[in-house]
């Protein structure tokens, strides 16, 4: 796209006699401009990318939109001044790419559990009704060929500019529906700012990200964008936020409530999956869903009305929920011949675990085993004595462990967790991951299930001086093989 093109398609003005070359791209990383981008300059809370500015015009940057030059600051590359410079990024990047999401049916999915296993259910039941359907999530993204990719290392969370370079690869390769997990990061950030969306979930909402948000209201407002945005929603008639929601355009509710236009009753939890009745304004009837955990009944709840709304029938929702294999590092199954259940899920939350260990004890014959940490840094540090409290009230037994310690001491996040326990006296605290699994699982016997919790599918372990490769289902198979 020309220079003075993408002015246009931003409403914006060029001073006359200003050069018209080609606009290759966008970026708010000086580190990442290549000849022909356009650069935004960001003022963050440590830096102000107006600082690099000569920087990036010798990486041969062509353009910058910031909010305003810096006092003496002169700028020696064409400047269009925005009133929000994260917009502007989503903006251009959405331009440059063509507005892919126009082309496509967009659903988004948000909420602060359920947001994987939801989108990932919607689209493999989409693809089930014979639409091809692409998927953008944080456990990695999905052409309609259903190969799970990842984004490259230095890209821990798609910024605009990846969402959109994304979107038009989907369509490039013949999708014609994308899923989409819009975290709350993403809607304050405007990652997601320029996408289409025509269909939004609502899974539910509780206190997580309160270093970024401040408070849980804070984070509602953030995650109440998405439902505001699109022009339907599907939303949990269960959750108390959901009366917040309500009015603010045509929805459906699901859950297990009266009201909810997609129920289910009768759920019985099985070894081998979950059952429910089905009343949706589809019909009635029996379903299988073929995942251990209660919760995920309103995961398949919410993946069902939003792929009906797209089209779906009745039959092919059935069928597509029975033929469902899961999430990887989501209530992921690692059997063992020796008659023990080692369970890998990325419940990272208070409720999360609480939901998990509520779970697995239904189907344990024997004793419930959890391996759980908290994240260090600033994320949150008020959840640690909290886990600490659901996991020696739910679990036989809790080991406690790191989990991304970053720049925090271990032995201080691991002091949370033991204060959160009480006086209770069934945990024992191993500041290595590694070798707290291999403990986990040699106390377990025949009929026990461990829990790995709070890692699930995340390829890395993040320590104060270092970041390791890391598979949390090849640690559970090496630990069982030990």
């Amino acid at each position: 796209m020309k220079l003075h093109d993408l002015a246009r398609a931003l409403n914006l003005s060029l001073p006359d006699g200003t050069p018209d070359p080609d606009v290759s791209g966008v970026t708010h990383n000086a580190a990442w401009v290549q000849p022909g981008m356009a650069f935004v300059a960001i003022r963050g809370a440590r830096f102000d990318g107006h600082s690099f500015l000569a920087d990036v015009a010798a990486r041969g940057a062509v353009l910058v939109l910031g909010e305003g030059l810096p006092d003496g600051v002169a700028a020696p590359l064409p400047y269009l001044r925005v009133p929000e410079a994260r917009a502007a990024l989503a903006d251009v990047a959405a331009a440059l790419h063509g507005d892919p999401s126009r082309a496509l049916k967009v659903v988004g999915v948000t909420g602060t559990d359920g947001k994987t296993t939801t989108s990932w259910m919607t689209v493999h039941l989409l693809r089930a009704a014979g639409l091809p359907s692409g998927l953008l999530s944080t456990a990695g993204y999905q052409l309609p060929d259903g190969a799970v990719r990842h984004f490259p290392a230095h890209f821990t969370t798609p910024e605009a500019p990846q969402v959109q370079e994304n979107l038009a690869g989907q369509l490039q390769a013949g999708a014609r529906a994308v899923v989409l997990e819009a975290s709350s990061h993403a809607l304050a950030l405007e990652r997601v700012r320029a996408v289409a969306w025509d269909v939004a979930v609502w899974t539910q909402l509780t206190s997580e990200h309160l270093d970024f948000h401040g408070t849980v209201q804070g984070y509602f407002e953030e995650k109440r964008k998405l439902i505001e945005r699109a022009p339907f929603a599907v939303l949990n008639a269960d959750d108390p936020w959901t009366a917040h929601l309500t009015a603010l355009g045509p929805h459906t509710l699901y859950g297990e409530a009266p009201e909810a236009a997609w129920r289910a009753a009768d759920v019985r939890e099985e070894v081998g999956g979950l059952r429910f009745r089905l009343h949706c304004p589809l019909g009635e009837a029996e379903a299988w869903l073929p995942m251990i955990g209660r919760f995920n009944v309103h995961n398949a709840l919410a993946a069902m009305a939003a792929a009906a709304q797209l089209g779906a029938d009745l039959g092919t929702l059935l069928d597509g929920l029975a033929s469902f294999a899961g999430v990887p590092g989501r209530m992921e199954l690692v059997p063992d011949a020796g008659g023990r259940r080692v369970v890998v899920d990325f419940a990272h939350t208070p409720p999360s675990l609480e939901k998990a260990l509520g779970t697995l004890r239904v189907t344990t014959p024997g004793r419930l085993i959890v391996v759980l940490g908290s994240a260090g840094g600033l994320r949150d540090p008020s959840k640690r004595a909290p886990l600490g409290e659901v996991a020696t009230r739910l679990a036989d037994h809790a080991f406690f462990t790191e989990e991304d310690s970053r720049d925090t001491p271990i032995r201080d996040i691991l002091q949370e967790m033991e204060r959160g326990a009480g006086g209770r006296s069934n945990h024992t605290s191993v500041p290595d991951r590694r070798e707290a699994i291999r403990a986990a699982v040699r106390l377990a016997r025949p009929g026990d299930t461990v829990l790995l919790a709070g890692k699930g599918p995340e390829e890395t372990l993040e320590r104060l001086h270092e970041t390791i490769p890391w598979n949390e289902v090849q640690e559970a198979r090496d630990a069982l093989l030990d």
